[in-house]
């Protein structure tokens, strides 16, 4: 009975150590491709660069206030931040086609916890993004773009594809 409780037990502690399987729409680590960088400054003017974040995970937003969408979305990007910000994210977002004043409004509305910037089409272009909105990317610790996603997420998916980065580039830092 003592063998097969610890046996149970070290069955439980096995699979908990073993790596997960990444989830199908990330990109696989040796693939990845290095995130352009860019600087630009906050409503504050505090100057935002990309790179500044090597060593998180980004979620990186490119969005608009005049896309519904858009705007459905960045709550969970709020929560997110929140949430997952002690274990290494930081959630970025890049309003395209906006004006100050449509996005301090929003942002004061939404009680947005992330930086926001005001970029434009040929930044978003640089990211994949052609002509729709919203597109969000993850970046890893590594700035290497994990996943593009085109359109809204899907809120659970996203949130476990946040989580495997978060472990994933977690378990590379201790090994080195």
């Amino acid at each position: 009975m003592l063998n097969s409780c610890l046996a149970r037990i070290a069955l439980t502690v096995a699979c908990f150590a073993l790596p997960a399987r990444p989830p199908a729409d990330l990109t696989a680590a040796n693939s990845r491709k290095v995130a352009p960088d860019f600087a630009l400054n906050d409503s504050k003017g505090n100057p935002i660069k990309l790179s500044s974040f090597k060593g998180r995970v980004v979620l990186l937003d490119f969005w608009g206030t005049y896309r519904e969408v858009c705007t459905v979305e960045v709550p969970w990007y709020v929560e997110f931040q929140g949430k997952y910000k002690e274990r290494g994210l930081s959630v970025v977002g890049v309003s395209v086609g906006d004006d100050w004043a449509s996005v301090n409004s929003f942002v004061e509305a939404k009680k947005v916890n992330y930086p926001i910037v005001i970029g434009n089409w040929g930044l978003a272009k640089q990211f994949g993004v052609d002509n729709g909105l919203p597109v969000t990317l993850l970046i890893d610790r590594d700035g290497k773009i994990a996943d593009l996603n085109l359109g809204m997420v899907n809120k659970k998916k996203f949130e476990h594809e946040i989580q495997f980065l978060l472990k994933e580039n977690a378990a590379k830092r201790s090994s080195k």
